[in-house]
């Protein structure tokens, strides 16, 4: 599960302070993505492309340090840390985008975030443009990256209807791998839950896996909808609708992070 490389709140908003920099500084991609610019990979991307500046001066590769009082520029606007938190459980409705910008315009998940949050949020993994289901959004950068680190083997879980009957193949090989042009994809678990239904458990989720899959068997889902993200549960949450994470959601998804997954900085 990877994090979104953009923020996906592009509406007006406010920074909040300097934040809480340490003395010896931290790491610049590290602090853009404290400033709920990008995640940490994006903001790595972002000083790559020569969008980033500290006191007036370009940087263009890595290794520089912000230290206390320095002025941070992205696209020429100053950025400071947010002191505002948001953990944040969407159900996203088919047809919408985990992008932040679209060129066709098309519905953007960005459009569901409630307009009380100013801070500019973004995914911790995504959905395809035709799935539903559970995202989790935030604008903590070392959460959203120690969560969404390969390593943390933290599962997915779906709910998937074909169009026609599920052959008993499938679900034979896929716990056991199936190899599709060079790529080997693997389910966790798999529950036949009737002749077309399936409960399906990933962990790597890797790039439209199941809809990969169910195309080599010549299948075509009709309801994709992720239903589980570790700990966290869809539930009876209405698509398009946003809640925030509890307090025992977020500390049992940095438990498991933390316990296997590598630390942001």
């Amino acid at each position: 599960m990877k994090v979104s490389e953009s923020g996906l709140n592009y509406k007006e908003h406010r920074t909040a302070g300097s934040g809480d920099i340490p003395e010896e500084g931290l790491r610049l991609q590290v602090y853009l993505a404290r400033c709920g610019v990008a995640s940490r990979r994006g903001a790595e991307r972002l000083i790559q492309e020569g969008r980033v500046t500290v006191n007036h001066t370009l940087v263009t590769t890595m290794g520089v340090k912000v230290i206390p009082g320095d002025m941070v520029m992205v696209d020429g606007k100053v950025v400071h840390p947010e002191e505002r938190r948001h953990y944040l459980a969407l159900h996203k409705p088919p047809g919408y985008l985990c992008s932040a910008r679209d060129p066709y315009h098309r519905p953007l998940v960005g459009d569901l975030i409630p307009s009380s949050i100013t801070e500019r949020l973004f995914t911790i993994g995504r959905l395809d443009f035709r799935s539903s289901g559970l995202l989790i959004l935030t604008n903590d950068g070392p959460f959203a990256a120690k969560v969404g680190h390969p390593s943390a083997e933290i599962e997915k879980e779906y709910y998937v209807e074909s169009t026609v009957p599920i052959p008993e193949v499938l679900l034979e090989q896929f716990p056991q791998g199936i190899d599709i042009e060079g790529v080997t994809y693997t389910c966790r678990a798999i529950e036949k839950l009737g002749k077309k239904a399936l409960r399906i458990v990933l962990i790597e989720g890797k790039n439209r896996e199941i809809r990969r899959v169910f195309s080599f068997f010549h299948l075509h889902p009709r309801v994709l909808r992720r239903i589980r993200i570790g700990p966290v549960l869809l539930g009876d949450l209405t698509e398009g609708k946003t809640r925030p994470l509890t307090p025992q959601e977020i500390e049992a998804l940095r438990d498991v992070a933390g316990e296997r997954g590598k630390p942001s900085h």
